[in-house]
């Protein structure tokens, strides 16, 4: 379902919404969490979570003018998959402060180097950050947006059962994983 000004609920509703249902939204957020290396984190994207976040937004805000509402709505709809690709945030993670800034400088274009593939395929790699440019001549950013695009034949071999890989070939980071079984069957549900 689109995301649109008409099905999003005023901060009264989502007060009981996010109460009542906060658990099992954190938990699918979590089941489409993919680490890759120790300092890198896919966050793969769905109707749920972009919902979530645009709500959390406008709860924490306190907005419910029109204008504002669709400013958020701009800005994070297009993060939801459809249906030919997985969408994702990925997030650079470090928790000492230094070692972050001293790696931003080092893993400059690797929003570019982050790939799928999907076993018997050529990898895909990440259509990054179509919104705007986050990375200078001397930093990247800490946080990308980024979106994988399937072919009919490779949709069709991650819907049935192939083997599916996340990896990054930036020189500065280069780590692959094999995406677990639980995470994959939750990221099907995005190619339909």
């Amino acid at each position: 379902m689109a995301i649109t000004r008409d099905n999003i609920m005023t901060l009264e509703a989502y007060s009981k919404y996010r109460k009542e249902n906060k658990p099992s939204i954190m938990a699918h957020r979590q089941l489409r969490s993919v680490r890759l290396g120790e300092h890198l984190n896919m966050q793969f994207e769905s109707e749920l979570t972009i919902r979530y976040q645009i709500q959390e937004i406008l709860r924490v805000e306190k907005q419910f003018e029109e204008q504002g509402i669709q400013d958020e709505l701009d800005a994070y709809a297009p993060l939801v998959p459809d249906g030919s690709n997985w969408k994702a945030t990925m997030l650079i993670e470090y928790t000492d402060v230094e070692a972050r800034k001293i790696a931003l400088t080092q893993l400059i274009g690797i929003e570019d180097r982050i790939y799928i593939e999907v076993e018997g395929f050529k990898r895909v790699y990440a259509i990054s950050d179509e919104d705007l440019e986050r990375e200078t001549d001397t930093k990247t950013s800490a946080v990308h947006f980024c979106r994988f695009e399937f072919n009919e034949a490779a949709k069709k071999a991650i819907k049935y059962g192939a083997k599916v890989t996340l990896g990054c070939d930036h020189p500065n980071y280069n780590e692959r994983v094999s995406i677990p079984l639980n995470q994959l069957e939750s990221l099907r549900e995005d190619l339909t």
